[in-house]
C-alpha cells in the first residue's frame, strides 16, 4: 500500500497537493500527518522515512520507492494508474496544462510569502504590494485562458479535474482566507474547487486539528 506523509492540513500547501494527487489516483494509501510545529516534527524528520526529502513534505512511499516532490508525485501516480486522470488527452491542452502546473510549482514567491496558507482563518483583504498584485493577476489570466480554450468539458480548468487543479488548489484557499477580490471566472472556479468532495474532506480534517 502507498504511504503518504504530510504536514498540518491547515497550513501545508504542498501537502494538500500531494494528498489530492494520491486521492485522484484511486489507490488505497496510508496517511501519516506529522505536526510541523512541535517536537514530534523535529524528531520525525530525523528518521529514515524523511531522509530522502531533506525533511520536507509531502513524501510518498510506494513500497521501497520514495517520491518527495508534489509534481513528481503527480507524475509517479499518473504512470502508476492512468495519465488521463491527471493530464488532458489532447496534445495542445496537455501542453498548456503542463506549463501552468510547472509555473505554479516553481513561481509566485511573493504570493507564497505574503499570503500563507491557513484554511481555518479568514482575514480582511490586506494591503498588497505590486509584485503580489502582478502574480495574482497572472493567475486570473491563466485561469481564464484555460477555461476559454480547454474548459468546455466540465467546471475545472481543463474540463475535468486533474494535475493543474491540484497545483492551484492551495491558491484557492489563500484567496478565500485573505478575501482577495476575484473576477467572475475566478469566482466560479474557486467555488468548484471548494465543492470538490476531496477538498471538503481535507478542510474538515484541518478544522479538527489541535495544533
Amino acid at each position: 500500500m502507498l504511504k503518504l506523509i504530510i504536514g498540518n492540513k491547515a497550513y501545508s500547501s504542498w501537502s494538500l497537493r500531494g494528498w489530492l494527487a494520491v486521492k485522484q489516483s484511486g489507490l488505497p494509501f496510508e496517511e501519516i500527518t506529522v505536526p510541523m510545529f512541535d517536537e514530534a516534527w523535529d524528531k520525525r524528520t530525523q528518521g529514515d522515512e524523511f531522509a530522502p526529502s531533506g525533511g520536507k513534505v509531502p513524501i510518498l512511499w510506494d513500497d521501497k520507492t520514495v517520491i518527495w516532490d508534489s509534481l513528481a508525485i503527480v507524475e509517479w501516480l499518473a504512470d502508476r494508474t492512468d495519465r488521463a486522470r491527471y493530464w488532458p488527452r489532447d496534445d495542445t491542452a496537455r501542453g498548456m496544462a503542463r506549463s501552468m502546473a510547472a509555473e505554479m510549482h516553481s513561481g509566485y514567491p511573493n504570493l507564497r510569502r505574503e499570503l500563507s496558507m491557513n484554511v481555518r482563518k479568514q482575514f480582511p483583504t490586506p494591503k498588497l504590494d505590486d509584485p503580489v498584485k502582478t502574480e495574482i493577476a497572472r493567475i486570473f489570466e491563466l485561469w481564464a485562458q484555460a477555461r476559454a480554450r480547454h474548459g468546455t468539458g466540465g467546471p475545472y480548468l481543463f474540463g475535468t479535474f486533474g494535475a493543474v487543479d491540484i497545483m492551484f488548489a492551495p491558491v484557492v484557499t489563500r484567496f478565500v482566507t485573505y478575501d482577495i477580490p476575484v473576477d467572475a471566472v475566478g469566482q466560479e472556479y474557486m467555488a468548484t474547487i471548494q465543492a470538490l468532495p476531496a477538498f471538503q474532506d481535507w478542510k474538515a480534517a484541518a478544522m479538527k486539528e489541535p495544533d
